[in-house]
């Protein structure tokens, strides 16, 4: 009997060692493999196959159209929920349901034809959305198109949820132009600097240059913040660096354009954050610089209350009038841009968990 006893406890700490051995070279992969993307990367403009762009320089006083639209890595149908917010899924349901969300997002955006689209987490080999290069299809499905990539991260494999690792995951923000872009960097937003940085997904941002015919530039910036649960000092950080990249472009006399996911609720004043989910917490608009506003706040209070919400929680499946919304997607404008007109397109969420914001917009002639 005793024997039997050592026998199973020499198997079972034999077991422990191997789990333990096996977390601490998981651990020395994280910390070997771990790095950010270089901040103010140069990044690669590719022009419209298809030469059927528009003009090679932007007008004053003529009204041009812009989209932003996170397409959540082709996942989010509207009954899936993901385990990062609460929900199920690692995953997203199959390679096919991949192809297809992406698909119908860029069909979504070519109906509405804009001069600019802003289109966050894009994939482009990655475990969680079965390897598909989500820029190929985007770019084919919406061609007549100059395009600028800006890869937000590429992560170390998470071995977590255990039944379905996360796995390896590389995505961006895809600006797509009918205009000529001379120019586009890529800024990295301060993200953790702590353990959590291992599972705090890198972020950043694009500056992106068109000219106008009156020798400025609308200066496009596309971004995805972070999502915050508990750190200030963090969302402030990132708010501060975007607003002196902007104001620096501002008086140098160029035309601003800011958009894209925000990761905060963009309807709420920080007086009613106690309302609030502590991840979608009201955007601080007195952090904005001088000259900068939301194309939201030129709404009255009731047409941005009639605004459909942006965004839904994904903690669970997409039920109308149970599942959580937030607006977090929509405009920074600096003030020589007059925003003319204003729509969070309502689809139900069905190629997302977010829903593209749509704008008009004229440039000033100062």
């Amino acid at each position: 009997m005793k024997k039997n006893i050592k026998k199973i406890l020499k198997v079972l700490g034999i077991f422990l060692l191997i789990i333990l051995v096996a977390l601490i070279a998981y651990l020395i992969y994280l910390f070997a493999s771990y790095h950010r993307i270089p901040d103010n990367q140069a990044l690669k403009i590719e022009k419209t196959s298809d030469g059927t762009a528009a003009a090679d320089t932007l007008t004053t006083e003529k009204e041009y159209s812009t989209l932003t639209y996170n397409v959540g890595f082709g996942a989010y149908t509207p009954d899936f929920s993901f385990f990062m917010d609460g929900g199920k899924s690692s995953w997203a349901k199959s390679k096919e349901s991949v192809e297809s969300d992406i698909q119908g997002a860029g069909e979504l955006v070519a109906s509405k034809d804009p001069d600019f689209a802003l289109i966050q987490e894009v994939d482009l080999n990655s475990t969680r959305s079965y390897h598909v290069d989500e820029y190929s299809i985007l770019k084919d499905t919406i061609p007549s198109y100059n395009t600028v990539f800006a890869q937000n991260y590429d992560s170390a494999f998470l071995f977590y949820p255990f039944t379905q690792p996360h796995g390896r995951n590389r995505s961006g923000l895809a600006l797509f132009s009918k205009y000529p872009v001379t120019d586009s960097l890529r800024r990295s937003f301060p993200i953790s600097t702590s353990f959590s940085k291992f599972f705090d997904l890198d972020r950043c941002y694009s500056i992106s240059r068109v000219p106008v015919d009156n020798g400025k530039e609308l200066v496009i910036f596309l971004l995805h913040m972070s999502a915050y649960g508990n750190s200030d000092a963090i969302r402030e950080a990132q708010i501060r660096m975007l607003s002196a990249d902007m104001e620096k472009e501002y008086e140098a006399g160029n035309y601003v354009l800011c958009g894209g996911d925000f990761n905060h609720d963009l309807k709420a004043s920080e007086k009613d954050a106690e309302n609030c989910e502590s991840w979608a917490y009201p955007f601080p608009r007195e952090e904005l610089p001088e000259h900068f506003s939301f194309c939201l706040d030129n709404l009255s209070d009731s047409e941005k209350d009639a605004l459909w919400n942006s965004a839904r929680n994904a903690d669970m499946e997409y039920v109308p009038g149970v599942t959580y919304t937030v607006t977090l997607d929509g405009f920074i404008t600096s003030d020589n841009i007059e925003c003319t007109e204003y729509e969070n397109i309502n689809t139900g969420y069905s190629y997302s968990d977010h829903d593209p914001v749509y704008t008009k917009f004229k440039l000033l002639d100062e």
